[in-house]
């Protein structure tokens, strides 16, 4: 029987310092996927003091950057406040098993509608955006017949307007984006509600110093991401879920994925409001490790400030 994997990934302590001359902390590079004004890089500047942030195309190319050392870090989104887990983050941590959660933010999420300069709200045909994006301001897409198209990020469809000098066009982003662009905001907040958010979690797979983090992100209380599998007879999640419900430990999170290893077998991953080091923790995790086939923790990390 396997223990479960450590998902520490941060190194506590400081920098050590020589009389009055404190070591200078270096600039990790963090990678994000889409283009410079992205939600993800709002992510690694809200998680980081002075990150040098690398914008990626993809996720998996995050994933594989973090692994091979290309990055110190990355950040992906992993939840929407209003669209749910991003399940393919879910898939790509029991892929890439030696990279952890480090750390978690919470972004706000605002959208403005962009397009070059001099055009109006009449003069657009055509909306761009990523299909969250695009739902998430739906309301407003929906007050006039535009004809809505699907990007691979918020950023990039602002980008592809500007390089193209698409006429008729408009892009769904933050309003940070206009600038880095030479893009016109035509409409502000046309969101739907005002408590949007995206969590993003903080891959690793080296422990990071903590002076690299911004002081908000390690404020939290300590929570815990785990993933398991169960044995296919019956009872068993219920048995599993039972470790942590008779030691009063709460799961915020609950979420079953395709172990992509066997048809129609599933993983299970949740979030603990827990710390592994607590003698309640530690009890349910050796009891999961008798019942489950699997058990790895994936990040030991701080609750994100929201």
């Amino acid at each position: 029987m396997a223990s479960p994997a450590s998902g520490r990934s941060r190194k506590s302590g400081s920098v050590a310092a020589s009389g009055n001359d404190a070591a200078p902390v270096r600039a990790p590079r963090v990678a994000f996927q889409g283009e410079p004004g992205a939600f993800s890089e709002e992510g690694v500047l809200s998680a980081f003091a002075a990150p040098k942030a690398v914008a990626l195309p993809t996720w998996r190319a995050v994933f594989e950057a973090v692994n091979d050392g290309t990055v110190e870090a990355g950040v992906v989104p992993i939840e929407r406040s209003q669209g749910g887990s991003v399940r393919e983050i879910y898939d790509l941590l029991f892929k890439f098993d030696e990279i952890r959660i480090a750390a978690e933010v919470t972004v706000p999420v605002h959208l403005a509608l962009l397009a070059l300069p001099g055009q109006t709200l009449d003069q657009i045909e055509r909306v761009y955006s990523i299909a969250q994006a695009l739902d998430q301001a739906d309301e407003f897409l929906r007050s006039r017949s535009w004809q809505v198209m699907t990007s691979y990020n918020t950023a990039g469809a602002a980008k592809a307007i500007a390089d193209k000098g698409e006429l008729g066009a408009g892009a769904v982003a933050s309003t940070r984006v206009a600038p880095l662009y030479g893009l016109d905001v035509l409409a502000d907040d046309i969101q739907t509600g005002s408590a949007n958010r995206t969590r993003f979690a903080v891959l690793a797979r080296d422990p990071i110093p903590d002076e690299w983090f911004a002081p908000a992100t390690l404020a939290g209380p300590i929570k815990t991401t785990l993933v398991w599998a169960v044995r296919n007879v019956p009872g068993s999640l219920y048995r599993c879920l039972g470790c942590f419900a008779e030691r009063k430990i709460n799961l915020s999170r609950l979420e079953s994925r395709p172990s992509r290893g066997v048809r129609w077998e599933y993983v299970f991953w949740a979030d603990m409001d827990s710390d592994p080091d607590e003698p309640d923790c530690a009890a349910a995790l050796a009891a999961l490790l008798r019942e489950a086939v699997m058990v790895r923790v994936a990040g030991v990390y701080h609750r994100a400030d929201e």
